[in-house]
Protein backbone atom coordinates (compact mmCIF):
# COMPACT_ATOMS: atom_id res chain seq x y z
CA UNK A 1 0.00 0.00 0.00
CA UNK A 2 2.83 2.36 0.93
CA UNK A 3 4.61 1.51 -2.32
CA UNK A 4 1.50 2.41 -4.33
CA UNK A 5 1.13 5.75 -2.53
CA UNK A 6 4.82 6.52 -3.11
CA UNK A 7 4.44 5.70 -6.83
CA UNK A 8 1.38 7.96 -7.13
CA UNK A 9 3.20 10.81 -5.33
CA UNK A 10 6.24 10.37 -7.56
CA UNK A 11 4.06 10.42 -10.71
CA UNK A 12 2.20 13.50 -9.47
CA UNK A 13 5.47 15.28 -8.71
CA UNK A 14 6.83 14.47 -12.17
CA UNK A 15 3.69 15.85 -13.83
CA UNK A 16 3.89 19.03 -11.76
CA UNK A 17 7.38 19.71 -13.11
CA UNK A 18 6.18 19.83 -16.72
CA UNK A 19 6.59 23.33 -18.17
CA UNK A 20 4.73 24.64 -21.20
CA UNK A 21 5.81 27.33 -23.58
CA UNK A 22 6.56 28.67 -27.04
CA UNK A 23 9.71 28.74 -29.15
CA UNK A 24 9.30 31.95 -31.14
CA UNK A 25 11.16 31.69 -34.44
CA UNK A 26 11.13 33.45 -37.80
CA UNK A 27 13.29 35.56 -40.13
CA UNK A 28 14.76 38.93 -39.07
CA UNK A 29 12.16 41.70 -38.87
CA UNK A 30 9.17 39.36 -38.60
CA UNK A 31 8.31 40.72 -35.14
CA UNK A 32 9.55 38.00 -32.76
CA UNK A 33 10.62 40.33 -29.95
CA UNK A 34 7.46 42.44 -30.29
CA UNK A 35 5.41 39.23 -30.21
CA UNK A 36 7.15 38.08 -27.01
CA UNK A 37 6.41 41.43 -25.37
CA UNK A 38 2.76 41.37 -26.47
CA UNK A 39 2.24 37.72 -25.49
CA UNK A 40 3.93 38.29 -22.13
CA UNK A 41 1.54 41.15 -21.36
CA UNK A 42 -1.48 39.23 -22.65
CA UNK A 43 -0.77 36.04 -20.69
CA UNK A 44 0.04 38.00 -17.54
CA UNK A 45 -3.34 39.74 -17.85
CA UNK A 46 -5.17 36.40 -17.76
CA UNK A 47 -3.23 35.11 -14.77
CA UNK A 48 -0.32 33.10 -16.14
CA UNK A 49 3.14 33.48 -14.66
CA UNK A 50 5.30 34.15 -17.72
CA UNK A 51 9.07 33.90 -18.10
CA UNK A 52 10.61 35.23 -21.32
CA UNK A 53 13.95 33.68 -22.28
CA UNK A 54 16.12 35.59 -24.73
CA UNK A 55 18.14 33.10 -26.81
CA UNK A 56 19.22 35.72 -29.36
CA UNK A 57 22.79 36.90 -28.60
CA UNK A 58 22.33 39.79 -31.06
CA UNK A 59 19.18 41.08 -29.34
CA UNK A 60 19.93 44.50 -27.87
CA UNK A 61 17.51 46.85 -26.13
CA UNK A 62 15.09 44.12 -25.07
CA UNK A 63 11.66 45.70 -24.40
CA UNK A 64 10.17 42.89 -22.30
CA UNK A 65 10.97 41.78 -18.77
CA UNK A 66 13.63 39.15 -19.39
CA UNK A 67 13.87 36.16 -17.03
CA UNK A 68 16.90 34.54 -18.69
CA UNK A 69 19.23 36.32 -21.11
CA UNK A 70 21.85 34.51 -23.20
CA UNK A 71 23.95 37.70 -23.18
CA UNK A 72 24.96 36.77 -19.63
CA UNK A 73 26.69 33.76 -21.16
CA UNK A 74 27.80 35.03 -24.58
CA UNK A 75 27.11 37.91 -26.98
CA UNK A 76 27.42 38.16 -30.73
CA UNK A 77 29.51 41.34 -30.47
CA UNK A 78 32.17 39.61 -28.34
CA UNK A 79 32.30 36.62 -30.67
CA UNK A 80 32.70 38.80 -33.77
CA UNK A 81 35.45 40.89 -32.15
CA UNK A 82 37.42 38.06 -30.55
CA UNK A 83 37.05 35.35 -33.21
CA UNK A 84 36.86 37.66 -36.24
CA UNK A 85 33.63 36.07 -37.45
CA UNK A 86 30.84 37.68 -39.43
CA UNK A 87 27.29 37.95 -38.06
CA UNK A 88 26.09 34.64 -39.55
CA UNK A 89 29.10 32.63 -38.40
CA UNK A 90 29.00 34.42 -35.05
CA UNK A 91 25.37 33.46 -34.42
CA UNK A 92 26.07 29.82 -35.23
CA UNK A 93 29.04 29.87 -32.86
CA UNK A 94 26.85 31.35 -30.09
CA UNK A 95 24.23 28.63 -30.51
CA UNK A 96 26.90 25.93 -30.44
CA UNK A 97 28.37 27.54 -27.32
CA UNK A 98 24.97 27.48 -25.61
CA UNK A 99 24.58 23.85 -26.67
CA UNK A 100 27.90 23.10 -24.97
CA UNK A 101 26.75 24.87 -21.79
CA UNK A 102 23.36 23.29 -21.12
CA UNK A 103 24.11 23.24 -17.39
CA UNK A 104 24.07 27.07 -17.36
CA UNK A 105 20.70 27.14 -19.12
CA UNK A 106 19.21 24.45 -16.89
CA UNK A 107 20.28 26.30 -13.73
CA UNK A 108 18.74 29.56 -14.98
CA UNK A 109 15.45 27.94 -16.03
CA UNK A 110 15.10 26.02 -12.76
CA UNK A 111 14.56 29.33 -10.95
CA UNK A 112 11.20 29.79 -12.73
CA UNK A 113 9.26 26.64 -11.93
CA UNK A 114 5.54 26.96 -12.48
CA UNK A 115 5.99 29.58 -15.23
CA UNK A 116 4.88 29.57 -18.85
CA UNK A 117 7.95 30.11 -21.05
CA UNK A 118 8.48 32.23 -24.16
CA UNK A 119 11.80 31.53 -25.92
CA UNK A 120 12.83 34.46 -28.14
CA UNK A 121 15.08 32.80 -30.74
CA UNK A 122 17.61 34.22 -33.24
CA UNK A 123 16.33 35.25 -36.66
CA UNK A 124 19.00 33.56 -38.78
CA UNK A 125 17.02 31.33 -41.15
CA UNK A 126 19.78 28.69 -41.40
CA UNK A 127 19.38 27.88 -37.70
CA UNK A 128 15.82 26.69 -38.38
CA UNK A 129 16.32 25.04 -41.77
CA UNK A 130 19.86 23.58 -41.86
CA UNK A 131 21.96 23.89 -38.71
CA UNK A 132 21.32 21.48 -35.84
CA UNK A 133 22.13 23.52 -32.70
CA UNK A 134 18.74 25.17 -32.21
CA UNK A 135 16.97 21.85 -32.82
CA UNK A 136 19.30 20.18 -30.28
CA UNK A 137 18.49 22.89 -27.74
CA UNK A 138 14.76 22.23 -28.18
CA UNK A 139 15.39 18.47 -27.86
CA UNK A 140 17.26 19.05 -24.60
CA UNK A 141 14.43 21.20 -23.28
CA UNK A 142 12.07 18.32 -24.06
CA UNK A 143 14.24 16.04 -21.88
CA UNK A 144 13.82 18.59 -19.09
CA UNK A 145 10.02 18.22 -19.39
CA UNK A 146 9.41 21.37 -21.41
CA UNK A 147 6.42 21.02 -23.72
CA UNK A 148 7.02 23.59 -26.45
CA UNK A 149 5.30 24.60 -29.66
CA UNK A 150 7.24 26.45 -32.34
CA UNK A 151 5.57 29.75 -33.28
CA UNK A 152 6.95 30.67 -36.70
CA UNK A 153 6.34 34.32 -37.56
CA UNK A 154 6.21 35.44 -41.20
CA UNK A 155 5.62 39.02 -42.35
CA UNK A 156 2.09 39.10 -43.76
CA UNK A 157 2.87 41.54 -46.59
CA UNK A 158 4.63 38.68 -48.44
CA UNK A 159 1.11 37.55 -49.38
CA UNK A 160 0.89 40.50 -51.78
CA UNK A 161 3.71 39.05 -53.94
CA UNK A 162 3.05 35.54 -55.37
CA UNK A 163 6.76 34.76 -55.79
CA UNK A 164 7.59 35.77 -52.22
CA UNK A 165 4.62 33.85 -50.86
CA UNK A 166 5.77 30.64 -52.58
CA UNK A 167 9.22 31.23 -51.11
CA UNK A 168 7.69 31.73 -47.65
CA UNK A 169 5.75 28.47 -48.02
CA UNK A 170 8.93 26.56 -48.84
CA UNK A 171 10.80 28.13 -45.90
CA UNK A 172 7.92 27.40 -43.52
CA UNK A 173 7.74 23.77 -44.65
CA UNK A 174 11.50 23.33 -44.33
CA UNK A 175 11.41 24.86 -40.83
CA UNK A 176 8.56 22.61 -39.73
CA UNK A 177 10.42 19.48 -40.83
CA UNK A 178 13.78 20.56 -39.36
CA UNK A 179 12.79 21.99 -35.97
CA UNK A 180 10.68 18.90 -35.16
CA UNK A 181 8.28 20.60 -32.72
CA UNK A 182 4.49 21.04 -32.81
CA UNK A 183 4.30 23.99 -35.18
CA UNK A 184 2.12 27.07 -35.64
CA UNK A 185 2.77 29.39 -38.60
CA UNK A 186 1.70 32.98 -37.99
CA UNK A 187 1.20 35.85 -40.45
CA UNK A 188 2.40 38.80 -38.39
CA UNK A 189 1.71 42.54 -38.80
CA UNK A 190 -1.76 42.00 -40.25
CA UNK A 191 -2.50 45.72 -39.91
CA UNK A 192 0.22 46.36 -42.52
CA UNK A 193 -0.66 43.52 -44.91
CA UNK A 194 -1.53 45.75 -47.90
CA UNK A 195 1.26 48.26 -47.35
CA UNK A 196 3.16 46.88 -50.35
CA UNK A 197 0.21 46.01 -52.60
CA UNK A 198 -3.22 44.42 -52.85
CA UNK A 199 -3.99 40.76 -52.26
CA UNK A 200 -4.89 38.80 -55.38
CA UNK A 201 -7.38 36.63 -53.46
CA UNK A 202 -9.28 36.56 -50.18
CA UNK A 203 -7.26 36.12 -47.00
CA UNK A 204 -8.34 32.52 -46.42
CA UNK A 205 -6.64 31.58 -49.69
CA UNK A 206 -3.33 32.42 -48.00
CA UNK A 207 -4.04 31.25 -44.45
CA UNK A 208 -5.40 27.86 -45.57
CA UNK A 209 -2.94 27.62 -48.51
CA UNK A 210 -5.59 26.70 -51.09
CA UNK A 211 -5.01 25.69 -54.74
CA UNK A 212 -1.61 27.24 -55.51
CA UNK A 213 -2.00 26.84 -59.28
CA UNK A 214 -3.73 30.23 -59.25
CA UNK A 215 -0.52 31.81 -57.97
CA UNK A 216 1.38 30.19 -60.82
CA UNK A 217 -1.03 31.85 -63.26
CA UNK A 218 -0.17 35.23 -61.73
CA UNK A 219 3.55 34.50 -62.00
CA UNK A 220 3.16 33.52 -65.65
CA UNK A 221 2.25 37.12 -66.50
CA UNK A 222 5.73 38.24 -65.40
CA UNK A 223 8.36 37.74 -68.17
CA UNK A 224 11.07 36.91 -65.61
CA UNK A 225 9.12 34.22 -63.74
CA UNK A 226 7.66 32.87 -66.96
CA UNK A 227 11.08 31.36 -67.68
CA UNK A 228 10.97 29.51 -64.35
CA UNK A 229 7.39 28.25 -64.55
CA UNK A 230 8.33 24.58 -64.30
CA UNK A 231 10.58 25.21 -61.26
CA UNK A 232 7.81 27.12 -59.49
CA UNK A 233 5.35 24.39 -60.40
CA UNK A 234 7.55 21.74 -58.76
CA UNK A 235 8.00 23.87 -55.62
CA UNK A 236 4.26 24.31 -55.36
CA UNK A 237 3.74 20.57 -55.78
CA UNK A 238 6.14 19.85 -52.90
CA UNK A 239 4.22 22.20 -50.59
CA UNK A 240 0.86 20.72 -51.62
CA UNK A 241 2.07 17.11 -51.37
CA UNK A 242 3.11 17.59 -47.74
CA UNK A 243 -0.11 19.51 -47.01
CA UNK A 244 1.26 20.79 -43.69
CA UNK A 245 1.49 24.56 -44.06
CA UNK A 246 -1.27 26.90 -42.92
CA UNK A 247 -1.21 30.26 -41.16
CA UNK A 248 -2.91 32.10 -38.31
CA UNK A 249 -3.24 35.89 -38.87
CA UNK A 250 -1.91 38.14 -36.10
CA UNK A 251 -1.89 41.78 -35.08
CA UNK A 252 -0.08 42.11 -31.75
CA UNK A 253 -2.07 45.25 -30.92
CA UNK A 254 -5.38 43.38 -31.25
CA UNK A 255 -6.46 41.34 -28.20
CA UNK A 256 -8.83 39.19 -30.27
CA UNK A 257 -5.98 38.31 -32.60
CA UNK A 258 -3.62 37.49 -29.72
CA UNK A 259 -6.28 35.29 -28.13
CA UNK A 260 -6.77 33.35 -31.33
CA UNK A 261 -3.04 32.65 -31.68
CA UNK A 262 -2.82 31.67 -28.01
CA UNK A 263 -5.67 29.20 -28.44
CA UNK A 264 -3.98 27.51 -31.40
CA UNK A 265 -0.61 27.35 -29.60
CA UNK A 266 -2.22 25.93 -26.44
CA UNK A 267 -3.63 23.08 -28.51
CA UNK A 268 -0.25 22.50 -30.14
CA UNK A 269 1.84 22.30 -26.95
CA UNK A 270 -0.83 20.58 -24.81
CA UNK A 271 -1.48 23.37 -22.33
CA UNK A 272 -4.93 23.18 -20.74
CA UNK A 273 -6.91 26.01 -19.16
CA UNK A 274 -7.63 26.24 -15.45
CA UNK A 275 -10.93 27.62 -14.16
CA UNK A 276 -9.45 30.80 -12.75
CA UNK A 277 -7.61 31.55 -15.96
CA UNK A 278 -10.74 30.98 -18.03
CA UNK A 279 -12.65 33.54 -15.96
CA UNK A 280 -9.82 36.06 -16.33
CA UNK A 281 -9.74 35.43 -20.06
CA UNK A 282 -13.45 36.08 -20.46
CA UNK A 283 -13.19 39.28 -18.42
CA UNK A 284 -10.26 40.50 -20.51
CA UNK A 285 -11.94 39.76 -23.82
CA UNK A 286 -15.25 41.29 -22.70
CA UNK A 287 -13.41 44.50 -21.90
CA UNK A 288 -11.71 44.35 -25.30
CA UNK A 289 -14.65 43.67 -27.60
CA UNK A 290 -17.84 44.34 -25.67
CA UNK A 291 -20.39 42.01 -24.18
CA UNK A 292 -19.63 38.51 -25.45
CA UNK A 293 -16.41 37.34 -27.05
CA UNK A 294 -16.37 35.01 -30.05
CA UNK A 295 -13.24 33.78 -31.78
CA UNK A 296 -12.60 35.77 -34.92
CA UNK A 297 -12.86 34.03 -38.27
CA UNK A 298 -10.51 34.70 -41.16
CA UNK A 299 -13.34 36.62 -42.82
CA UNK A 300 -13.59 38.94 -39.79
CA UNK A 301 -9.85 39.55 -39.93
CA UNK A 302 -10.08 40.34 -43.64
CA UNK A 303 -12.89 42.81 -43.10
CA UNK A 304 -10.85 44.55 -40.42
CA UNK A 305 -7.53 44.94 -42.25
CA UNK A 306 -8.11 44.48 -46.00
CA UNK A 307 -9.94 46.71 -48.44
CA UNK A 308 -12.50 44.54 -50.25
CA UNK A 309 -12.79 46.00 -53.75
CA UNK A 310 -10.02 44.36 -55.77
CA UNK A 311 -9.69 41.14 -53.79
CA UNK A 312 -13.43 40.46 -54.08
CA UNK A 313 -13.40 40.70 -57.88
CA UNK A 314 -10.40 38.42 -58.19
CA UNK A 315 -11.89 35.89 -55.81
CA UNK A 316 -14.98 35.69 -58.05
CA UNK A 317 -12.69 35.06 -61.01
CA UNK A 318 -11.04 32.24 -59.11
CA UNK A 319 -14.38 30.65 -58.17
CA UNK A 320 -15.45 30.58 -61.82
Amino acid sequence: MEEKETLVMSKSRKQSLVAFGQAVIGPPGSGKTTYCLGMQEFLSAIGRKVAVVNLDPANEGIPYKCAVDISELITLTDVMENLKLGPNGGLIYCMEYLEANFDWLQEKLSQFRGHYFLFDCPGQVELCTHHSSLRNIFAQLDKWNFRLAAVHLVDSHYCTDPAKFISVLCTSLSTMLHVALPHVNVLSKMDLIEQYGKLAFNLDYYTEVLDLSYLLDHLASDPFFKNYHRLNQKLVEVVEDYSLVSFVPLNVQDKESMQRVMQVVDKANGYSFGNSEQRSLQALMSAAVGAEFHFTSTLAVQEKYIEPQESTVKQEDMDT
